[in-house]
């Protein structure tokens, strides 16, 4: 039993991880058709927030919840919905989306340090080659000779900061048991109405200007709020902040893909290896924890 709920947590962080794995791919359109990052930040919030409710209808699930969750999603929802796609989205108009991928996803080596300091977790040896392969293996997605841009390399760079600061909210979080689309409700309707501010006061608000900006919006914001995030922190709930991180590094991978695929980009050796470290993480982090848990059971 424990192993099914391993496989399926595993399961939900991939799965995620594809999906944002095609957000800046969508993100370069929607901008096309006029969009501005804190607004798409707000459109993703905002479209989501009714499908979810409907979904948690549908399946039965009551939108309420107990008054003391509340702080804990305000904070979940800031961090991980609203201060990191306004970072990492700003980045992609400096810099391209895959070096920003790179870049974002220091989080995984930050979510460990942070499990280790702040959550007084043990490290395993196979936890702790896991990452370093992780690392290794982003560091060679990103080519020096295509040049950085300051401003957008720090933006990314935040970005991974904040959201593994997420992440290890998600981690900790005491009320588990809550239904995904109730939670993702919530955590959605709260940064749509801190993003609404924002651009409101900041003079920000640029919707799309045509119905196929609209409709790319609109799939966006399902795809990402009720898809990825709902199957992240679904996900994270059973196998926990760390594994989820390493395992959501199918990300870059999927990104690069996609630019392969749609921008016909060309792949380096380096890239390859990358993206084979990339995954060898992935497959050692999975070998260890269910040895661990045949272990724990037997």
């Amino acid at each position: 039993m424990q192993n099914k709920k391993i496989l399926r947590g595993y399961l939900f962080v991939i799965l995620s991880a594809v999906i944002f794995g095609l957000m800046p791919l969508m993100a370069k359109f929607i901008y096309a058709e006029g969009v501005n990052p804190p607004t798409l930040v707000l459109l993703r919030n905002a479209v989501s927030v009714p499908v979810l409710a409907m979904l948690a209808g549908l399946t039965g699930k009551s939108l309420r919840i107990p008054a003391k969750a509340l702080p804990g999603m305000v904070v979940i929802a800031l961090l991980g919905c609203c201060v990191t796609p306004l970072l990492l989205f700003s980045s992609y108009r400096h810099i391209p989306s895959g070096a920003a991928t790179v870049l974002h996803f220091v989080y995984p080596a930050v979510v460990v340090v942070g499990e280790i300091l702040f959550l007084k977790n043990k490290m395993k040896f196979g936890h702790v080659l896991s990452v370093v392969l992780c690392v290794a293996g982003i560091a060679l997605f990103y080519d020096p000779s295509g040049g950085m841009n300051l401003k957008g390399g720090a933006l990314a760079l935040i970005s991974g900061v904040t959201y593994a600061a997420y992440v290890l909210c998600l981690s900790g979080f005491r009320h588990k048991d809550m239904p995904g689309f109730t939670f993702s409700f919530y955590v959605a309707a709260i940064c749509a109405v801190v993003m609404l501010g924002v651009c409101l006061l900041t003079k920000q608000l640029q919707l799309p200007g045509s119905l196929k900006g609209w409709l790319l919006s609109t799939v966006f914001a399902v795809g990402v709020n009720v898809g990825a995030v709902v199957l992240f922190q679904r996900g994270t709930f059973l196998i926990g902040g760390s594994r989820a991180s390493i395992l959501s590094t199918f990300e870059p991978i999927t990104s690069i893909l996609a630019g392969i695929l749609v921008f016909h980009e060309n792949v380096s050796a380096a890239t390859v290896l990358g993206t084979v470290l990339v995954i060898a993480a992935g497959v050692l982090i999975a070998l260890c924890d269910m040895r661990a848990s045949a272990k724990t059971e037997a």
